[in-house]
Formats: structure tokens, sequence, C-alpha cells
């Protein structure tokens, strides 16, 4: 046994890392021995599976794309640590839901590992760049011209044309698109193969967007474009039209996965006040009425069936030519099986015959979601709503319907009671709070994930003379209040109304002048971490590992020294790491039978060197009864 050496994330990214790390993981045979690609290989793999070469392709293209490409690539800057103090609240202690503060792509970056195809549903509302609305592009990244050149592999100008706008602050097309790929791009990795992706936009970048959105989600995986009713018209004083709509791009994570229905409202139950002894139900025609309802449309689905009378009743109109009934003769005589076809007298030429109808039961039916969404109260009632919340205090401006965000939830793919559900540019909280109102009304146990910037909020604003200081004081309160809101309202309903809070933080992290070197050699300026520091690397270190943030961290005593414990990883972090520690981890691993580690992880800056030869001798030649497989790692 060899301890490995390892750091969080790779020294150096490029623009291509992670597509070439995919394609030499599936297709190694489409590399020479050097590590180039060779093109004909992969013509190979593709003409081998009949795949058809398309002669025609488009692109979007923009000043800063390279630049895009390799943010999504390049890993996080930052730490993750917890707020201890509220996660420890007695309403908080158990729940998984999360609201994190820090820059959104930061966060992103942390979540892949443990994260990864878990998101049922994504919902985002960016900057919608309309000029107004404060969008300016700004970036900490130093590079020199010659770093991002080598680095996004592009020419010296081009290079320092994007600088130029990333240094400066923009809100140009290209800023924006700049902005937004590397995040959806993380955001894709996250979702579940039957996943979802709702993105709010209006016309200023709707056209841009769902060109990006092909080429990072697949242009076959677009499920459709709702066009949502505002509640209000703007734009009129521009000399062209207004607008009163915006709009919600919809994209699934993979082919042939299906939108689920929205829950019946009032009115539509109203159809349903017929009952017999499998429930309430509604019917309608079965004569196929509309397009391609003729005989010779529909051939197959013109035939005789028996009335209650005995006679042989066709798919006649009642203005008289032959037309088709819904579905061919098995599926009819199975229907009659299922008792679903119910006969009832009607008018027809002076007279009444018997005609069929089909019988459609209330229990488990929803309906398909339109693409137009008009319905639905608009922006001034979630701006009276988050007021209302706030005691009549505007916080913040055109936050989103909570009946949308909710009717999103209901739609997702195979949507289910226990969805995780991801906001990565949280506002003012809305989809945290749809969440907990949609558990509340089924009696779910769907998880909120949000996630905001501390972005600071203007001094003469009137939510900061309420003494909120930064947006994700906002989001936090409102959560807060939305869950006392509903307790009050439906005290019946038990479901979890807490969440944890963890911070993505860069004032730990030693920084060095050489931003081309992207490991981390030393975590921290000091030998011995203070309790914060060891906390922060301890959640860093095990949500990289692949652990959700809300999974447990068991403490292991030692004898006299502490580690930490979390789906089969031993973290050996503090210093002063005895002899004696050695043998009680030594005597745990034979007789624990609740302990089988299979990886131990130790803090490199805490164990000299004769330490770790000591550890990695002790585990090498020590033949544990368990017979477990250790891998044991320093990082640094």
């Amino acid at each position: 046994m060899t301890i490995q050496e390892e750091t969080l994330h790779s020294n150096t990214e490029t623009v291509n890392s992670k597509q070439i790390a995919t394609l030499k993981k599936y297709f190694p045979q489409c590399f020479d021995k050097e590590g180039n690609f060779i093109q004909e290989k992969m013509l190979e793999v593709v003409n081998a599976n009949e795949t058809e070469l398309s002669k025609e392709s488009y692109t979007l293209n923009w000043l800063g794309k390279s630049y895009a490409r390799l943010l999504a690539n390049l890993p996080p800057k930052t730490l993750i640590n917890a707020d201890n103090e509220h996660n420890q609240l007695e309403q908080n202690k158990d729940s998984q839901n999360l609201l994190i503060k820090g820059d959104n792509l930061e966060v992103l970056k942390h979540m892949v590992n443990a994260y990864s195809e878990k998101i049922k549903m994504i919902y985002i509302d960016p900057p919608y760049n309309t000029g107004s609305d404060g969008f300016v592009y700004n970036d900490d990244r130093k590079f020199t011209k010659e770093q991002l050149s080598e680095l996004a592999g592009i020419e010296l100008d081009e290079a320092e044309r994007i600088l130029e706008f990333t240094d400066k602050g923009s809100s140009s097309h290209s800023a924006w698109l700049t902005f937004i790929y590397p995040r959806l791009y993380i955001a894709r990795e996250l979702l579940a193969d039957n996943g979802v992706i709702y993105i709010s936009i209006d016309d200023n970048e709707l056209n841009q967007l769902k060109l990006l959105c092909d080429e990072i989600f697949g242009e076959q995986n677009f499920a459709g474009n709702i066009v949502r009713s505002t509640g209000q018209t703007t734009g009129q004083d521009s000399g062209g039209l207004g607008t009163s709509f915006d709009y919600i791009l919809v994209y699934t994570k993979v082919l042939d996965v299906d939108l689920s229905g929205l829950p019946l409202t009032e009115h539509d139950l109203k159809r349903f006040q017929n009952k017999d002894s499998k429930g309430n139900y509604a019917f309608d025609q079965m004569r196929k009425t509309g397009s391609n309802d003729k005989r010779t449309d529909r051939p197959n689905m013109y035939y005789a069936v028996i009335d209650p009378d005995g006679d042989e009743v066709f798919p006649i109109a009642s203005a008289g030519y032959e037309s088709c009934w819904r579905f061919g003769k098995p599926t009819y005589e199975q229907l009659v099986k299922d008792d679903m076809v119910l006969w009832k007298k009607t008018k027809r030429d002076g007279g009444e015959i018997w005609w069929p109808y089909i019988k459609y039961y209330l229990e488990g039916r929803t309906k398909r979601p339109s693409p137009l969404w008009t319905d639905l109260e608009g922006n001034k009632k979630a701006s009276r709503d988050l007021r209302t919340l706030f005691n009549g205090k505007k916080l913040f401006s055109f936050p989103k319907p909570i009946q949308v965000l909710k009717n999103l939830i209901h739609i997702a793919p195979e949507s289910s009671k226990s969805d995780i559900i991801l906001d990565f540019f949280a506002g003012s909280g809305s989809t945290a709070h749809a969440v907990l109102e949609a558990n509340s009304e089924d009696n779910g146990n769907r998880q909120f994930i949000s996630i905001q910037i501390p972005e600071e909020i203007e001094p003469a604003s009137e939510a900061y003379k309420e003494g909120y200081k930064t947006i994700f004081d906002i989001t936090k309160a409102r959560i807060i209040k939305a869950a006392q809101k509903i307790k009050e309202e439906k005290p019946e309903y038990k479901g979890n109304f807490g969440f944890k809070i963890y911070n993505s933080v860069d004032d730990f992290r030693v920084t060095t002048d050489d931003e081309l070197s992207l490991s981390q050699p030393t975590m921290f300026d000091d030998a011995m971490l203070t309790d914060a520091q060891y906390n922060t690397l301890l959640t860093s270190w095990s949500l990289h590992d692949g652990s959700l943030l809300t999974t447990s961290i068991k403490i292991i005593d030692l004898v006299d020294y502490q580690a930490h414990y979390c789906d089969g990883r031993l973290y050996l972090i503090a210093p002063n790491f005895s002899t004696d520690a050695l043998k009680e981890l030594l005597i745990k691993l034979d007789e624990d039978k609740t302990f089988a580690p299979h990886k131990i992880v130790f803090y490199g800056n805490n164990f000299e060197s004769a330490k770790q030869m000591e550890l990695n001798e002790a585990l090498k030649s020590y033949a544990n009864k368990k017979s477990l497989e250790l891998e044991v790692v320093v990082r640094y």
C-alpha cells in the first residue's frame, strides 16, 4: 500500500478538459499513446453504429465563447462551510432542504460530484439583460492575455478582447452568453435522466438562449416554450410593441421523456359528477371529432358496435357522413370488458338512438399542460403576496408567482412527491416557497436547493432600511416566513419546514499570483486550523468525495484523537495523531462491525513525514479481520 497524494481538483484545466476526459473514458481506441485524438477512429465508431452524418449544421458563436467553455471546466476557487448555529436548530437539524450562499457557478461546481444526475427539476430566473435590470458581467478570474490564450486555445488578440469586457464589465449579448453558458453546462450534469430544466426569459435574450440550450442540452431535447402572461404590459413607450408575456424554455435531459400532467382545477372537477363502484367519472364521445375524423382518414376505426338493444351502431356523424371511432376494434373490445363504455340515449333525426361514450375516472387523473399560460395571476399578485409576507413592505422587485412554480413542479417528467428541486438564481426564494406549498397540499416530501449570491442591497432601499443587507438575507427570511404562514394555515400538515444553510467561502484559501496553477497546495495559512477552518475542510472534502451536504458525518473517537466518518471514508484532519490513536484505529477496523471504511483521507499539513510513514506502514502490514481494501490518501 502506498499513500496517494491528491488535490481536490486537477492542476490545470483547459477549455476542453472534461469533454476530452469523457471521450477517453468511453472511446479509448480513438486516442494514440501520446493522448492525441484520432478523428478517423471516431468516424469508424460512428459508421459501425450506422449513424447518419449530418452534412448541414450551425452553431452559436460569440466573443467569449471559448472563455465561457473554459469557465465551465475550471475548478472552484472556494470552499464550502456550514452555518452550524442555524443548522442545529430543532426545525433544521434533520431537514434535507438547502439554502446555499455564494456565487452560483462556484456552488454548482462544488455540487457536481455529489449531486450528479440526482436533480429532477431545475428552475432558474436569470438576469434578462434588459438594459435596466442591472446586469453587468463581472469576473474575478485575473488571467493575463497569455494565460487565457494558452488555456482557452485562442489567439492573443481574441484573449485581449475577451479580457477587456470581463475586466471592465459589459451587458452585451456576448457578455450575457459568457455569463450563462458555464452555469447551464454544469446544471445539465446535475439533472437526472428523467430531469427537466425550466428557464425564465424575455424577448431580450430569448433567441440567443434557445440556440445556446440547443447546444448544451441538445435540440432534440427541447420540450417546448411556455408563454406566460405577466399580467402587465411594459415597453409601450419604446415606439414598438409593448410586451405582456415572458417565456419559460423547457428542456429535458434525454430523449423520450414526457412531461407530467397538471392537477385538475375546481372547474375540471365539475365534469366528474357521475359515480359507480369504481369512483367518480366523466365521459366523452367515442366517435372521433375534429380533424382526420372521416372514414377514409382512419378506415380501421370504422366498424360496427352493438348497442344495448342488440343493434349495430356505426360512427355516423350527425351531419350524415361516415366518420370513425377514436380507436380500433381490439381496443374497443377491451374497454367493454373493463366496463369503460357508457351507452346513453341521444336525439338523432327526430328520434332517439343509443350512442356510445367512454368513461374517464377521476382517480389519478391530470390534464396536459398548454404552452400558453394566461389563466394564472401574474407578477402583480406575486408582488402583493410577497409584500403581505413582509408586513406590507416592498423588499424585492419582480418575484415569480408561486402558482406558476407549483405548476412547473407538477409537470416535471415522472413527477414525484420526493423530487429534488434546484434553483440557482433563488432571488426572493419563490421556488423554495412553492416547494413548501406543494408539499403541504399533497403531503409531499420534495426537497429544495436554493442558491443565492449575497448581492448587496442599496442603502436607500426599503429592504435595507428594514435590516436586510443582501438579497440572500431576503431569501432566507422569505423561506422562514413562508413556512410559518403554511403552518398557521394548515396546522394538520406535519411535513418538513426547515432548511440547512451552507456558504461558499474564499477567505480561508491561500491565494497565489499564479492563476495558471489551479492546484491548492496549501489550503490555509496557519498550521493549526481553527474550528471554522476544520469544519470547512471536512464539509468541502466530503462533498467533493460524493456525499450530499445533508449526509450525516459521524465522530470517531480514537483514544485522544477525533476523526470523522462519512459514507465509508475516514477523515483524519486534526493534528497530533498519536501511536495510541493508530492502535485504536486498527482495533476498530477488526472489531467494530459498523466501521468499514474503504478510504482514509488525512490532512498532510497536520501529519509530519514520520507520522505519514507510520500510518502507511501500519495499514500496509496489518491484515484486518474484515479483509477491508483500504485506499490511503493525503491531501494538502
